[in-house]
């Protein structure tokens, strides 16, 4: 099996200088969706027809199985498939699908590719195509068929007779059929029609006069089949996307306070116990072992949480990992880099960046962890701060286990604090701390009578 993507379309209705096949559904590219259901069917060769803004599109998305069909003008469907056909064997069934058509399901594509005799001499293959019925069809191409229920050929909106226009069943524009047959229909089709455009639909009336069988399949649901042309219709399709991985979700036992607040921009896998609060996305790939609990209004990007670990509202989470048990937030930021331990608590308004901490060290409050190295059981006081950076490069601090950073600390890097060693409130260190021992650095305390504050000059 060989697979045309069309892809060229521009996308007016979408208000963007993003072209539409780029516009992200659950984190990604609409075609990236087409893109990997057709990866998972096995296809022989993948050819995208692009259009507008289809250098944008090829660096975005271009990979080794792919080819590319330039279609410049857009004079319609039929047209785009014509661009693809040099990149076609005669001998194998094609596949033609649309780049802005992302919800379409790897079953559906199954059983149409069954359907149309996929793996059968071409003289064999039959022309497969998949439809839905619809309470309101309008807009769509409606399929027509004889009295027998032979479909006979496909009629747009545009050029429907009124009792054309009631037919409900409509072509979703999916289909299959065999490539030496579809090069031949694609050569003789014309644009006799309202737009004045090729379409890839005259074929039906063409295969029906040459006696090649015309089969139908539905696909699960509607929803496989809708195209987006607007931002209106990509946000429907948004709590479409969302509301099945939602399912998934439900099914496999976690628990989601409201799923229809939720939104999984990539890859979420859940252990036993999960629970999730509302107004929670998930980026990347992000794994939550057995027991783990995330509060409302959360950020994760790229994490693992080990078992058990609580993530409390409002804190955003990027390329981290975590042992057991851990308490996060509420408002804590951990950036890229940041590995803790088991038991590690990271509280309100501290951010770590790049920092392994290990097990059993506190950051309760008010801190920020860079480029550091934190031992066991360590406690770092509130609004202490490693001072990494002096402008053009980046050093680290290293705290060994079971230091004490008092409040108001900073660590001027590098530098290393000592095992046991305990730092006052308000030092700044400059130097390593020796271990088991205190280090303080303060200004004298002074006290100056009959002083008088400032008043305001009226």
């Amino acid at each position: 099996m060989e697979v045309v993507i069309l892809a060229a379309g521009m996308g007016k209705r979408m208000r963007s200088a993003l072209p539409k096949v780029l516009q992200p559904l659950a984190g990604r590219p609409l075609l990236a969706h087409v893109l990997a259901s057709v990866r998972a069917l096995g296809a022989g060769r993948i050819c995208v027809v692009y259009g507008h803004g289809g250098e944008t599109v090829r660096a975005r998305l271009d990979a080794p199985d792919l080819v590319w069909a330039e279609q410049s003008p857009q004079l319609g469907t039929g047209h785009a498939v014509q661009q693809a056909l040099p990149q076609l064997s005669d001998g194998e069934q094609a596949l033609v699908l649309y780049g802005d058509v992302p919800l379409i399901g790897v079953p559906t594509l199954t059983r149409l590719s069954a359907a149309a005799g996929c793996g059968l001499q071409s003289q064999l293959a039959k022309l497969a195509l998949l439809t839905v019925e619809l309470d309101d069809p309008t807009g769509y191409g409606r399929i027509l068929r004889d009295a027998s229920g032979r479909v006979t050929r496909i009629v747009e909106e545009k050029d429907a007779t009124p009792a054309e226009r009631r037919v409900r069943e409509v072509n979703t524009g999916i289909l299959s059929a065999p490539v030496a047959r579809l090069r031949d229909w694609l050569g003789r089709i014309g644009n006799h029609n309202a737009q004045g455009e090729y379409y890839l639909t005259d074929i039906i009336a063409l295969a029906v006069a040459d006696g090649v069988e015309i089969v139908t399949v539905s696909p699960a649901t509607v929803a496989e089949t809708l195209g987006v042309n607007s931002k209106a219709q990509l946000a429907s399709l948004e709590r479409v996307y969302q509301a099945r991985i939602a399912d998934q979700l439900l099914d496999k036992g976690v628990t989601l306070i409201d799923p229809a607040r939720l939104d999984v921009r990539g890859e979420l896998v859940c252990g036993r116990d999960v629970e999730i609060d509302v107004n929670c996305v998930f980026e990347g790939r992000v794994e939550l072992g057995d027991g783990v609990s995330i509060g409302a209004n959360c950020v994760l990007r790229d994490v693992h949480l080990g078992a058990g670990t609580r993530v409390a509202p409002f804190s955003h989470l990027d390329s981290t990992r975590t042992g057991e048990a851990c308490a996060i937030g509420p408002y804590a930021r951990t950036r890229p880099g940041t590995v803790l331990g088991n038991g590690v608590h990271v509280g309100n308004f501290v951010e770590i960046k790049n920092s392994k901490v290990a097990d059993q060290s506190k950051a309760n409050h008010l801190a920020y962890v860079g480029d550091a190295d934190v031992g066991e059981r360590v406690n770092i006081g509130a609004g202490t701060i490693t001072c990494n950076y002096d402008g053009v490069n980046k050093f680290r601090t290293v705290i060994e286990d079971d230091a004490f950073i008092g409040s108001d600390t900073q660590l001027v890097a590098p530098v290393r604090v000592g095992r046991g060693a305990t730092l006052g409130a308000g030092t700044t260190l400059t130097r390593d701390a020796p271990p088991d021992a205190l280090t303080v650095s303060r200004s004298p305390l002074q006290s100056i009578a009959r002083w008088r504050r400032p008043v305001k000059q009226a």
